[in-house]
């Protein structure tokens, strides 16, 4: 059975300290359960468990990155027999160092964001990789201490140039809460005949057919891409994809799906090639699990796009 983990992320003065207090206050939250609470970091707020309502909560720290091991975690573990872990992570940290060291039996069941709506941007300026880092498993942002004339349609697009599928709150200084609503429209029509994919719109894409792959099943692209050729693949398949820069150049990935041909491709890789073909969702050898497949209609060389690594901007 997995041990459930809440991982709270954000920035100093987010409000990450002050949402743990009021949720383990809170017996909806907290009626007994054991639970593990690690802080990686000293904020403003201090917690004070003595009005938490379940007497179960453990209050453990790690002040240094370098301490977050595998062995300390178990260590941790092992002190009780824990229904459930909340983790207030160091905003200066990154994800992958907890994701590399949490227990095999470790899942994560909640990832929010907390940010202070009046320096989001401004963290977002000068530390863009520490915040893509928070925000691209976020299932939420929240948006503390906002106020009238905040940024909303910035925020938005910062925001959903890493996730499409973190909701985003604003929490006012009067208590009102706010849910973002900005309409945010794909450039591409999944509901076409053709879905035709424009150069500048294919990172896009290629997210929400990760994110939504059973909505294309069946469904017939038309895109331009870079070919790959794998040796784990036959003659007939190659993998077709674009370059794709998430946050800066040196996030820079390749992202692309294997496509099969009617016979065997002479194409070679760095070949750029435009393709239609209709999309099932299969298992490949180049896939931990079923992935997009893309079975070619109709190909053309083409000339590389303008921009060719592809951006979500």
């Amino acid at each position: 059975m997995n041990m459930p983990v809440y991982l709270f992320t954000g920035f100093l003065e987010g409000g990450k300290t002050t949402i743990i207090q009021e949720s383990l206050a809170d017996k909806r939250f907290n009626s007994g359960e054991k639970t593990l609470l690690i802080m990686c970091e000293e904020g403003i707020e201090e917690l004070d468990p003595s009005k938490f309502w379940g007497k179960n909560v453990t209050v453990r720290t790690i002040d240094d990155e370098k301490d977050l091991t595998l062995a300390k975690l178990t260590e941790l573990e092992r002190e009780h027999r824990y229904d459930r872990v909340i983790i207030e992570y160091n905003g200066m940290w990154t994800l992958d160092t907890l994701y590399r060291n949490m227990p095999r039996d470790w899942a994560i069941y909640q990832n929010m964001m907390f940010a202070e709506a009046r320096t989001f941007l401004n963290y977002n300026a000068n530390m863009r990789q520490l915040v893509f880092d928070k925000l691209k498993d976020a299932e939420m942002i929240v948006l503390n201490r906002a106020y009238d004339g905040v940024d909303k349609e910035e925020i938005h697009k910062v925001v959903r140039g890493i996730s499409r599928r973190a909701s985003i709150v604003y929490d006012y200084t009067d208590g009102h809460v706010e849910y973002d609503d900005i309409e945010d429209p794909l450039p591409f029509d999944v509901n076409a005949e053709v879905i035709d994919i424009k150069d500048e719109d294919f990172a896009l894409w290629y997210r929400d057919l990760s994110e939504n792959m059973k909505s294309y099943e069946g469904k017939t692209v038309h895109f331009k891409g870079l070919i790959a050729r794998d040796d784990k693949l036959p003659s007939n398949s190659a993998i077709i994809g674009r370059h794709i820069m998430t946050c800066c150049a040196d996030d820079i990935q390749y992202g692309g799906m294997v496509c099969v041909f009617k016979s065997a491709s002479p194409l070679k890789t760095g070949d750029w090639i435009s393709v239609k073909g209709k999309v099932k969702l299969e298992t490949a050898k180049i896939y931990r699990a079923k992935g997009p497949v893309v079975y070619v209609e109709t190909t053309e060389f083409a000339v590389a796009p303008k921009q060719e690594v592809a951006t979500f901007y």
